[in-house]
């Protein structure tokens, strides 16, 4: 239920190609249809457009709690594919180098799982909302007029479990600490390979104890309201 008086988090079930933004400006749509009054809204954690799963949108009073939100720990699946890259590490840019796979085996796989875990100083990919300069790292990775480099920044890879593998593509479930980037994650794991790897597919799972089991779709957002 959504409690407009003392705040919410609403936990969606973001869909494949929304923004974060287009999913706030959503339930913003909802609540002054609803109410006819603006209120304040705002989401714990970005999602990227191709990544689907769980975002927290916290209404009202609960926009003071976004950071607490933010600061939980992560748990995501999805996949990797073996033997190409992207500018963006994922599949919103198209691949830009290919590499051989022929060399690698299962056990360099897990390997390559195990490299990854724990405590890491992370490069975040280039194409990201990272701050330098004043500026988006997207826009001036877009505007290419000169070299960004971005700083690597300490995060923690607390389980990196390889669920299956049907080469080229590899699959898995990751818990990690905020500010953990799945595309840097990918773009590494190629690396370790001796061969390149880009983020196939990636679902947000779990946020602390919030789970997308919880969630709600897009579409079933009137339907919350109503429960009013």
């Amino acid at each position: 239920m959504i409690d407009i008086e003392n705040g919410s988090a609403i936990l969606i079930d973001k869909p494949y190609t929304w923004t974060s933004f287009q999913t706030v400006n959503k339930v913003k749509h909802k609540i002054k249809q609803h109410y006819g009054k603006k209120i304040k809204v705002g989401h714990a954690g970005t999602l990227d457009p191709l990544a689907t799963g769980l975002l927290i949108v916290c209404v009202g009073k609960f926009t003071k709690r976004i950071e607490e939100f933010q600061d939980l720990e992560k748990e995501y699946t999805g996949s990797f594919t073996l033997g190409a890259t992207t500018p963006s590490f994922d599949l919103e840019h198209p691949i830009d180098q290919t590499f051989p796979t022929e060399h690698i085996s299962e056990e360099m796989i897990y390997q390559a799982a195990k490299e990854l875990t724990g405590k890491i100083a992370q490069v975040p990919p280039l194409f990201s909302a990272k701050w330098v300069d004043g500026k988006r790292a997207y826009k001036l990775a877009r505007e290419n007029n000169k070299e960004i480099e971005l700083k690597p920044k300490d995060i923690e890879v607390k389980e990196f479990e390889i669920t299956k593998i049907e080469f080229p593509n590899i699959y898995f479930r990751i818990i990690c600490s905020k500010g953990t980037y799945i595309r840097s994650i990918a773009r590494d794991f190629g690396l370790i390979l001796q061969s390149g790897a880009y983020l196939s597919s990636l679902c947000r799972t779990k946020i602390g104890n919030y789970s997308i089991n919880d969630a709600i779709k897009i579409e079933e957002i009137d339907k919350e309201f109503n429960r009013v």
